[in-house]
This record gives structure tokens, C-alpha cells and sequence, in this order.
């Protein structure tokens, strides 16, 4: 899926643009920065209602190339500003989590995890 299908499938608004044609193979829906650091795999999009800096911080880390801020949340001009540096794009959609990762789901992207 590429971030331009997210877009559309979350109804998101782009709060800062990266390469839209990134292609992404996982999901990762947390507001516990420690749990993406522990159990995210691949490039991911990384959805949260955590609106602090670590937010964008944690998704270099770990090579993610998208962040959405779900619930309508939107972060401030300074967290805008570290992800516009690390090129990561960044969304803000009106659905809480739990609805946005079940419609990414639906729409065929993996969770990145095996149990």
C-alpha cells in the first residue's frame, strides 16, 4: 500500500508532505512509543494519538516513512517541523484508532507481527 492509498482510505488530511509513493508493507497502531520500538517490523505507518516530538523520533528510528494522528489530534508546529526534516509524512485522520487500523487492515495492510 502507498501512502497516497492511506490517504484515501482514512479520509487523512496531509499535515506534512513526503513521497506519497512510498510504499508501505505494515501497520502499527500505538501510543506507547516503547511498543513500536519493541515489536514494529519493516517499514511501517505508524498511527497515534501521542502528539509529542518522541512521536517523530521513534518513527526514524525505526525507518517508518508515515505517521497519522488519529482522532482528529493534531501535533504542534514543532513536531510538524522534525518530520518535514526526517522526510516523513504525516496525516492526521478524523477516526480513533481502533476504526483506523481496521480500515487499513480491510484494505490490505498487515500488521508486521507474528503470534
Amino acid at each position: 500500500m502507498k501512502v497516497h492509498d492511506i490517504i484515501e482510505v482514512l479520509d487523512a488530511e496531509i499535515l506534512v508532505e513526503g513521497d506519497l509513493e512510498q510504499e508501505l508493507k505494515t501497520a502499527c497502531g500505538s501510543d506507547m512509543m516503547s511498543d513500536v520500538l519493541a515489536f514494529v517490523k519493516d517499514q511501517s505507518v505508524l498511527l497515534t494519538g501521542l502528539l509529542n516530538p518522541q512521536v517523530v523520533r521513534t518513527a526514524e528510528m525505526m525507518d517508518m516513512h508515515c505517521i497519522v494522528f488519529v482522532r482528529g489530534k493534531r501535533p504542534e508546529q514543532l513536531v510538524l517541523n522534525l518530520a518535514e526534516q526526517r522526510d516523513i509524512t504525516v496525516l492526521a485522520t478524523p477516526y480513533r484508532m481502533f476504526t483506523a487500523c481496521g480500515k487499513l487492515y480491510k484494505a490490505g495492510l498487515e500488521g508486521g507481527t507474528e503470534i
